[in-house]
């Protein structure tokens, strides 16, 4: 996968090993305060929001969920600190996807955490690059820019999310069997929530005049493969990757010859190149959120809120009829 590729440093790792033993023993003869041995619930630590906000969904009153990216930071970026990996190591479970933040990788992976759920490894990834879905196959310049690689995104794909949501009850249900009937039981209710969600997109955006989006990068793959659309994105599955000039005027061609009427851009990142796009092609912008934080800007209080105001914001795009 094409994503920025910063790992801790040996030394830091070194000190952060030092200090977690130092927490440890000092923790031996007392629960570490939010632990299940203490106040009765799953401690559980999530890599960013829609790894939090399925938690929180599944385990309710009884789990306690930190995401390790704070709303606003670009998960991609993040940086794991010496603290947040003596939180990771306290914690019950760690709710990660694996390869989209190399940094939390390296730390699950060096850490004794008992329960490690990656969530990728709860349903099926797929390589992506910057054009996605059936209108890519009849572009034949530029195509070997972008060489994508495996498409983290895949909490935008309602059904998808829903696999993952269901290997996380399983694994929240082995890892406190106490209130497993709790954890299943909201599972379930999760899963239904999320397959109406996949009926709304797929009845409103079934008969729509366009099929093609542009998007700053290229998040929004598994939804447009699901729901028989084509995402032609700025840049790759990075988001700070910068496009080439030879991308860019491919673009503004394609918007063009298709009809396309909107460039999106999204509210962690600059909409600086978008807009410029936009403007230099004569679109309009508009916000779709790859929803990896909720943050003022969100269009929506939660996962679901977000996703509606995305379906709306790509009927408008794309002339639903």
């Amino acid at each position: 996968m094409n994503v920025r590729r910063r790992l801790i440093s040996t030394a830091a790792l070194t000190g952060v090993t030092a200090l977690t033993l130092t927490a440890t023993s000092a923790c031996s003869s007392e629960t570490a305060a939010g632990a299940k041995g203490g106040s009765g619930t799953l401690d559980v630590v999530a890599s960013f929001y829609p790894m939090a906000f399925l938690a929180e969904q599944i385990g309710g009153k009884h789990v306690h969920v930190t995401s390790l990216t704070r709303p606003g930071q670009e998960p991609h970026d993040l940086e794991i600190s010496g603290q947040q990996i003596v939180q990771l190591e306290k914690s019950d479970a760690v709710l990660y996807l694996k390869d989209l933040q190399p940094s939390v990788d390296k730390a699950v992976e060096q850490s004794g955490v008992k329960t490690k759920i990656d969530a990728a490894s709860l349903t099926t990834l797929e390589e992506h690059g910057n054009e996605v879905g059936g209108h890519a196959a009849a572009h034949d310049t530029h195509q070997g820019e972008e060489e994508g690689g495996k498409d983290p995104h895949i909490w935008l794909d309602p059904v998808k999310y829903a696999e993952v949501a269901k290997g996380v009850g399983t694994a929240f249900e082995k890892a406190d069997p106490d209130h497993a009937d709790t954890y299943r039981k909201n599972t379930d209710a999760l899963v239904k929530k999320l397959d109406d969600l996949n009926v709304q997109y797929t009845e409103g955006l079934k008969n729509t005049k366009d099929k093609v989006f542009i998007t700053t990068h290229a998040a929004f793959g598994y939804l447009a493969e699901r729901y028989g659309l084509t995402e032609e994105a700025i840049s790759g599955l990075d988001p700070d990757s910068e496009p080439s000039a030879a991308r860019v005027k491919d673009l503004e061609k394609m918007a063009e010859a298709d009809g396309v009427s909107t460039v999106f851009y999204e509210t962690l990142v600059s909409d600086k190149t978008a807009k410029t796009i936009a403007k230099d092609a004569g679109l309009k912008t508009d916000v779709l959120d790859p929803i990896e934080g909720i943050v003022k800007e969100s269009r929506g209080q939660d996962y679901f809120q977000v996703m509606e105001s995305n379906l709306k914001a790509l009927q408008t795009a794309l002339g639903a009829k």
